[in-house]
């Protein structure tokens, strides 16, 4: 592990020369810290080296999913569930139907192109396994690339079924509440983001994510969109 991709959310290895930073390098490690020499070598010298990167990398590794809550179960649930609608086509298929443009964000980043699945806008109970929403961003080849999705309630479906001041949640997460008038023209309602497909900076259920851009908004919607 080393950096992310922007646009994947995967991690690569660091690759010191033909080496990689990985479990067996540092396993090797701790086999070779218990023997005893008289001489070190310039293999030794780069081993240790290679040692003190791959407890960095991992350590790093670590911190940063803790600070992101990429591995979080909340996400990994809404990978689990929405895995086969990388491909576009796929949740169009099923009956997602487009709901707005690329969404940019007020100072930087983006929310992206929102699909919603309407049966579900009546939801009053969530399930991580099926989302109101999914959010994809229009990319530079004219396909659109799975980011992560949203769960959204209706202030006038929850009011219906619950006093205040109660607030809908998601696994101990609870939903921000959006008013009326809103930039999307849309009666107020909840909403909480899961960027299960693509690492956000300021947090999985962050609003915002600097790593998805609107610089590639299709003209029309993407209701022919190419596949990732």
């Amino acid at each position: 592990m080393g950096r992310a991709d922007s646009k994947s959310g995967c991690y690569h290895l660091i690759h010191v020369g033909a080496c990689t930073t990985n479990l067996r390098v540092i396993r090797s490690c701790a086999i070779h810290a218990g023997e005893t020499t008289m001489h070190r070598s310039s293999n030794t010298a780069s081993r240790s080296t290679l040692c003190a990167l791959a407890a960095l990398s991992l350590l790093t590794e670590s911190a940063l999913a803790q600070e992101t809550g990429e591995s979080s179960p909340l996400a990994e649930k809404v990978r689990h569930a929405t895995a086969r609608f990388v491909d576009i086509n796929v949740a169009l298929a099923e009956g997602w139907v487009p709901a707005t443009p690329c969404v940019s964000g007020p100072d930087t980043g983006a929310m992206g192109v929102h699909l919603v699945f309407p049966s579900r806008l009546d939801h009053v109970v969530l399930d991580a396994s099926q989302p109101q929403a999914l959010i994809y961003e229009p990319t530079a080849s004219g396909a659109m690339r799975l980011v992560g999705v949203e769960f959204i309630v209706t202030a006038k479906v929850w009011a219906a079924h619950n006093a205040p001041p109660a607030v809908p949640a998601l696994e101990g997460n609870l939903l921000n509440y959006i008013g009326e008038p809103n930039r999307f023209g849309l009666p107020s309602f909840y909403e909480l983001h899961v960027w299960a497909w693509e690492r956000n900076p300021s947090g999985t259920l962050a609003d915002w994510n600097t790593h998805v851009t609107c610089d590639h908004q299709p003209v029309s919607a993407p209701g022919g969109a190419a596949p990732r």
